[in-house]
């Protein structure tokens, strides 16, 4: 569904730039900003691809800009690639602004991400979604030009059906940059694109079952293919190579 945005001064509170990769530079993404997610077990989501590890065939800076790329291949059992970027131990926060700017891949099957998971693990069995999910952009290929922002914790999640989230019309998301952001502090994480807010999870006071969201988390940049969600309409195997493009990603602190 639609909303109505409303414009908003997002970047009054947070002036002080505390991580930033600009992508000014060739070959494969900077060891000292990014680590990667390997293996083709699924993830949860009965998800059809082998994520690689430094495989430029698979996650590239040139032009720059950070390419992620999903490709329909024979790779170890599997028969698609990609790959998963994280910041983890290299980019940890509570707190802050934190801004992608991307434009999205085409196509049923695809399943792009940029999103957030705690560093480290420490509430109730170390499991998911107990310690927390937020995820700041989410798309599926099938259902073209909307976009989502959502939180899954142990009281709110998906698997029960209970996650908090919106999505919002983009309708060029696919053909042009845009600017995926959120705004977290301890009372509550607002949603943005281009600094149109569209979302707001606010800590209810129920503790971390309901907000676990008070320790660092890292960020996630990922194209997925098929799974339980992304592959719900099928995959059409087409279209690859398919790309998600980064022009930056920053963050900042009060």
């Amino acid at each position: 569904m639609g909303l109505v945005f409303f414009s908003f001064l997002a970047n009054a509170q947070y002036d002080k730039l505390v991580w930033e990769d600009d992508f000014d530079y060739a070959g494969l993404p900077d060891s000292s900003k990014w680590s990667y997610d390997t293996g083709g077990h699924g993830w949860g989501n009965n998800e059809l691809q082998y994520y690689t590890q430094a495989r430029k065939a698979n996650a590239r800076v040139e032009d720059g800009k950070l390419i992620i790329t999903a490709r329909k291949e024979a790779y170890k059992d599997k028969d698609y690639t990609s790959a998963r970027l994280v910041t983890r131990h290299k980019g940890d926060w509570a707190y802050g602004r934190i801004s992608v700017r991307a434009k999205l891949p085409r196509g049923k099957g695809t399943w792009p991400a940029i999103w957030m998971l705690p560093t480290d693990w420490k509430y109730s069995d170390g499991g998911w979604p107990d310690n927390g999910e937020i995820d700041i952009m989410e798309h599926v290929g099938y259902d073209p030009g909307v976009v989502h922002g959502t939180i899954h914790t142990k009281d709110f999640n998906h698997s029960d059906g209970t996650q908090k989230g919106e999505q919002v019309e983009v309708p060029d998301a696919m053909d042009a940059f845009h600017t995926y952001s959120i705004e977290w502090t301890p009372q509550h994480i607002k949603w943005y694109v281009d600094d149109n807010h569209y979302f707001t999870y606010r800590n209810n006071g129920a503790g971390w079952s309901s907000w676990p969201f008070n320790h660092p988390f890292h960020l996630i940049l990922n194209i997925a293919v098929g799974g339980d969600w992304g592959g719900a309409e099928g995959v059409n195997e087409d279209i690859f190579p398919v790309q998600m493009e980064v022009d930056y990603v920053r963050v900042y602190q009060q």
